[in-house]
């Protein structure tokens, strides 16, 4: 594999002091992607490198040994040759937890799932390397094995068969076209179209969606387990797909009406996987406040897949849009912590946020208060471009929640004694932006229902916790 570029610099104080303000150009968001992407290749190349060492025994079994020197040439002899067209899948978001997972076995023995969670891990390669060479159009030929009674390909698709889990077929391609052969003979040719999408008259093949519309193509990534759900997972039914494509081209004028800075956030977003299970966010608890309404909608992220957003399917398209400002404010953060260390709070679960029950760390406080100052622009601007009186004061209703429970724990993070000097620029920003919301107001009673959520929330947590 292509050596991983040096370290991307830190941020400057402006681009701290831009993206506190819960903004950020283009330039400063490619700077944030950038970080991450070189992050995946120094993790690709631990990672390889353990695949190198690889025996039998560690691997579990002889040909799983094989599998994983194969597929590891094959993905690093296309890296060599197509470097974008592979990175499209090395820098896919899912392809992240996964590699982390592999490192933390082949480096100490020990893995989240059982012994075969990990060998099936290791196969995952293989869909990897196949997915990388089609994309590139280089000539391949290899080996995957089945599982779940699938072949899942990322960014491309899965085929549905009746192999047995563990099972190997043959897959071969080249140019825009490759083809998998299955037990008894059964052949599935895949091809790129004019559009980029892989498909099949092969009723076994199961495309990917994408949704379209935004600064780039975003995955509707129903196939891949990736690090949100747990056991295997299927696809979405049509009416279903079609549903997120109407909800999606319906928020993209919401998250241009609620600032540009929103829109320019979705050059971030690779995918979005979708659950039908709102209790399966990855953070537990209930959903963020003011991104949801009636706890009908949760949506997650994690680090280590940069550029995902989990998402149960939302009731509308605000709360889609909402949500979406939510976790790419995470999203960003992460980031940025990468780049410029905010702070060196430990990770003791003590202090009080007003958007969950239970206390939370440090940098959980910082994350959860960064992502709704953002929902509070973001529902400000909402209301006051909305002609629907019924919406506009739903939007009210969120701005003043989310700026209230803010303004509740600025103070906590501006005091803490662990921020580092970007830290210190970056939550000074943050309370800027924050002095900034109070024009324009709501109208009457929103601020004050809101002062009254908060201080109960924070009467009973104090019951709950007494200090």
């Amino acid at each position: 594999m292509t050596p991983a570029a040096a370290p991307a610099p830190a941020l400057t104080a402006d681009e701290l002091r831009d993206l506190g303000h819960t903004d950020g150009g283009g330039a400063t968001l490619a700077r944030l992607a950038a970080g991450q992407h070189t992050r995946r290749l120094l993790l690709m190349r631990v990672l390889l490198d353990a695949i190198d060492e690889l025996d039998a025994q560690s691997a579990g079994t002889r040909l799983g040994a094989a599998l994983a020197h194969d597929h590891a040439g094959l993905l690093e002899a296309t890296e060599r040759a197509a470097p974008a067209a592979a990175r499209r899948v090395l820098f896919y978001p899912l392809t992240g937890p996964w590699a982390e997972r592999c490192v933390q076995w082949l480096g100490t023995g020990s893995h989240p799932g059982d012994g075969p969670g990990a060998a099936r891990d290791l196969a995952h390669l293989g869909s990897l390397a196949v997915a990388a060479a089609a994309r590139s159009g280089v000539g391949f030929a290899t080996r995957v094995p089945v599982h779940g009674g699938r072949i899942t390909l990322p960014t491309l698709g899965a085929l549905c068969c009746h192999d047995p889990d563990g099972s190997v077929v043959d897959v071969a391609g080249g140019g825009d076209a490759f083809t998998i052969r299955t037990g008894a003979g059964a052949r599935a040719e895949v091809r790129r179209d004019a559009t980029g999408a892989w498909r099949s008259r092969d009723p076994r093949w199961l495309p990917l969606h994408t949704l379209d519309g935004g600064p780039r193509p975003v995955l509707l990534d129903d196939l891949d387990r990736g690090p949100f759900t747990a056991g295997d997972r299927r696809a979405l039914p049509p009416e279903e797909r079609a549903r997120w494509s109407a909800l999606w081209r319906e928020a993209l004028p919401l998250l241009g009406l609620g600032g540009a800075a929103r829109s320019a956030e979705l050059a971030l977003l690779d995918c979005i996987v979708p659950t039908l299970d709102p209790a399966a966010a990855p953070t537990g608890g209930p959903p963020p406040g003011g991104a949801h309404t009636g706890g009908a909608h949760t949506s997650g992220t994690t680090p280590t897949a940069f550029g995902a957003v989990m998402a149960s399917t939302p009731p509308g398209p605000a709360q889609l849009a909402a949500g979406l400002a939510h976790e790419l404010q995470h999203a960003k953060l992460a980031a940025v912590s990468e780049l410029n260390p905010l702070h060196t709070a430990g990770p003791e679960h003590r202090h009080w946020a007003p958007w969950r029950p239970e206390p939370r760390p440090f940098h959980a406080l910082l994350h959860g208060t960064y992502a709704h100052l953002a929902l509070a622009g973001f529902w400000q601007r909402l209301a006051v471009a909305l002609d629907d009186p019924a919406g506009r004061d739903r939007a009210w209703a969120g701005h003043a929640r989310c700026f209230t429970q803010v303004g509740a724990v600025l103070p906590t993070l501006a005091g803490a004694r662990g921020l580092t000097d970007a830290g210190r620029v970056f939550v000074g920003a943050m309370a800027e932006r924050h002095a900034r919301l109070r024009d324009p107001a709501p109208p009457e009673g929103h601020l004050v229902r809101a002062a009254a959520y908060v201080e109960t929330a924070r009467t009973e947590w104090l019951r709950r916790h007494p200090r």
